[in-house]
């Protein structure tokens, strides 16, 4: 079987679990400008490049990557959410992206086959690519609406080189997240589709888009269901939300979520929502509860943390998923879907 194929065989049978956030972790390290940089001669400042970590210090994101695994993660992701020319070019990294992808992807390969061969139970890699600090939506200048600062084919360009990277290293997927506009989602999609055609297989895709405001809209303005009916030609292996808010006010998006989309639902809150130093205070059994009851309700198939999650809140998730049946997919009508801002459906 293929990892598409595998994914959906595990999640047949129970609720899996994702990891959890991979900055607040390394902050607890308190890491100096010079343990980012190691040994690179880069011409700025290193110090919160969480990305380069895979090169100058792999052994902080190999312990991250275990301490989740151990927590009871089916699912890793790779510790590549900025590797990109975009967010690199903010280090004078940028030169480095191709090996900062396969060297992490290599990190979270190595950890998630020695943790299956230890147990049995199959792991998985998610190769994390991030939105980056663009948007093709909107312009960022409020007196010129009509200015972007990059364009469609070349953030997939973009996206293409740390995707071709993460494959090499050995990822069973591609994770699109954190999605603030669909259109830059969209690149991701094409590039991800583009690569494995080039490879001759099929390169599953998870996508996981994050909300704006808790009326369930991203920065583009597109609700859930519009986003969904956005993306579900790229038969994503996952759909679901992460980040920007903790488990109680994603609540009424995942509901309407896991009752459109006739794939698996994967959702990864914050620790509930930052206090006023910007710190999350949410303690893993109240995550816990609140994941708990969207799983006791059928609504989701893998469950996991963003912002201020820790490798104790995925194990108080895995405690309170434990038999617990997983969601069924539904079965939606063959109708006419289309998306703007809002969905449209043409009813036969």
């Amino acid at each position: 079987m293929n990892a598409r194929e595998r994914l959906v065989e595990a999640a047949s049978s129970r609720i899996l679990l994702t990891d959890g956030a991979f900055g607040t972790e390394i902050q607890n390290y308190k890491l100096d400008e010079a343990a980012y940089r190691g040994n690179l001669d880069l011409a700025r400042d290193q110090k919160g490049n969480n990305d380069i970590l895979a090169l100058t210090r792999p052994e902080i994101v190999e312990a991250i990557t275990r301490a989740y695994l151990e927590a009871g993660s089916d699912i890793v992701s790779t510790n590549t959410f900025s590797a990109n020319v975009i967010s690199q070019a903010d280090y004078a990294a940028e030169h480095l992206v191709k090996e900062i992808n396969i060297a992490s992807a290599q990190i979270a390969r190595r950890e998630a086959d020695a943790m299956q061969t230890r147990d049995g139970r199959p792991r998985f890699v998610a190769g994390a690519i991030g939105p980056t600090n663009k948007t093709l939506s909107l312009s960022p200048d409020v007196n010129d609406p009509g200015f972007r600062e990059i364009d469609f084919d070349y953030l997939k360009s973009v996206y293409r080189e740390q995707i071709d990277a993460l494959l090499d290293g050995g990822v069973d997927f591609i994770l699109i997240e954190t999605v603030f506009d669909t259109l830059n989602a969209k690149a991701g999609i094409m590039a991800a589709l583009e690569a494995g055609e080039a490879l001759g297989r099929d390169v599953p895709i998870m996508v996981s888009m994050t909300l704006t405001d808790l009326s369930g809209r991203n920065l583009s303005g597109h609700t859930v269901e519009a986003f969904w009916h956005a993306v579900r030609h790229a038969r994503p292996v996952t759909i679901g939300l992460n980040c920007s808010f903790g488990a109680e006010q994603l609540r009424p998006h995942v509901q309407v979520l896991s009752g459109l989309a006739d794939t698996l639902i994967m959702v990864y809150p914050n620790a509930g929502l930052p206090n006023e130093l910007g710190e999350y205070d949410e303690l893993p059994e109240q995550t816990a509860k609140l994941v708990g009851e969207w799983a006791g309700k059928g609504q989701v198939n893998i469950l996991g943390g963003c912002c201020g999650s820790t490798p104790a809140h995925i194990a108080a998730m895995a405690k309170a998923v434990a038999g617990l049946e997983p969601r069924r997919m539904p079965t939606p009508p063959v109708v006419t879907r289309l998306a703007g801002l809002e969905p449209m459906i043409m009813a036969a």
